[in-house]
C-alpha cells in the first residue's frame, strides 16, 4: 500500500534540509551537464545529425558514469536521488516525506536547467538536444517506453540502496544505479530517447523552447517509477517498519 507521509514546511526548511537540496541541485547540474554535454560533443564531432550506434555506446556510457559519481557524490548527503522519478518512487514507500519531495524536485529541475544554460554558453550556442519519440512511435507508445525502464531503475535503487536488508549490497548501490541507466538508453534511446528522468528532460527542454514532447518525460517515469516504490515497498520491504523520513544517506 502506498505510505505517503506529507511531513511539515518547519521539517523541510531545516538548515539540514537546506543542505540536501544544495546537494541535489549540484549532483544534478553535474549529471546532466556531462550527460547533455556527451549528446553535444557527439554531434560536434560527427557530421550525421543521426545517432549511429558508436554513438549511442558513447552517450550511455556517459550517462552510467555521470550518475555514478553524481549518486556517490550526494548519498552520504541527500541520499542522491537527482531525479523526480526516484524522488517520487522513495515516496510512495515512505522514504521522504511530500514536501520535501517537491523541494527535491525544485532543486533537481533547477540543476538541469543551469547545466543546460552552461552548456548552451561553453559551446558558443549550440542547440541543446531534447528528448523525443523516434519517428513512427507514438507518445503513448513513449509513454510505456519510459514507464518500464524507469520501473527498471527505481527498483533497483530500492534493492540496493533503500531496502532495510541490503546490507553491504548498498555500497555497490551508486554503480548499480548508473549500470541500469546505461543499459536502459543503450535499449530505449532509439525509442523513447531513454530519458527515465524528468529533470534530465525538462532542463533541455527549457533551453531548446521545446516542449512538445516535455509531457512525455513526466507521465513515463513518474508511473515507472511509483510502481516500483509500490510493489518493491509493498511486496518485498512489507511490514518491516520505518519512518517516514525527509531524506537519508540510506536511501539513494
Amino acid at each position: 500500500m502506498v505510505k505517503f507521509a506529507l511531513g511539515s514546511i518547519g521539517d523541510s526548511l531545516s538548515a539540514a534540509s537546506l543542505q540536501f537540496y544544495l546537494a541535489e541541485f549540484i549532483a544534478t547540474l553535474l549529471f546532466v551537464f556531462a550527460g547533455v554535454g556527451s549528446a553535444l560533443a557527439y554531434g560536434k564531432l560527427t557530421s550525421d545529425a543521426a545517432l549511429d550506434p558508436a554513438g549511442l555506446v558513447a552517450i550511455a556510457i556517459a550517462h552510467a558514469l555521470a550518475l555514478f559519481v553524481g549518486v556517490s557524490l550526494a548519498a552520504n548527503i541527500s541520499g542522491g536521488h537527482l531525479n523526480p522519478a526516484v524522488t517520487f518512487g522513495l515516496a510512495v514507500g515512505g522514504n521522504i516525506t511530500i514536501i520535501t519531495g517537491l523541494f527535491y524536485w525544485i532543486a533537481q529541475l533547477l540543476g538541469s536547467i543551469v547545466a543546460c544554460f552552461l552548456l548552451s554558453f561553453v559551446t558558443g550556442g549550440l542547440a541543446v538536444p531534447t528528448h523525443g519519440v523516434a519517428d513512427g512511435l507514438s507518445g503513448l507508445q513513449g509513454v510505456v517506453f519510459e514507464i518500464i525502464i524507469t520501473f527498471a531503475l527505481v527498483y533497483t535503487v530500492y534493492a540496493t540502496a533503500a531496502d532495510p536488508k541490503k546490507g553491504s549490497l548498498g555500497t555497490i548501490a551508486p554503480i548499480a544505479i548508473g549500470f541500469i541507466v546505461g543499459a536502459n538508453i543503450l535499449a530505449a534511446g532509439p525509442f523513447s530517447g531513454g530519458s527515465m528522468n524528468p529533470a534530465r528532460s525538462f532542463g533541455p527542454a527549457v533551453v531548446s523552447g521545446d516542449f512538445s514532447q516535455n509531457w512525455i518525460y513526466w507521465v513515463g517515469p513518474l508511473i515507472g517509477g511509483g510502481l516500483a516504490g509500490l510493489i518493491y515497498g509493498d511486496v518485498f520491504i512489507g511490514s518491516h517498519s520505518h519512518e517516514a523520513l525527509p531524506a537519508s544517506a540510506d536511501y539513494a
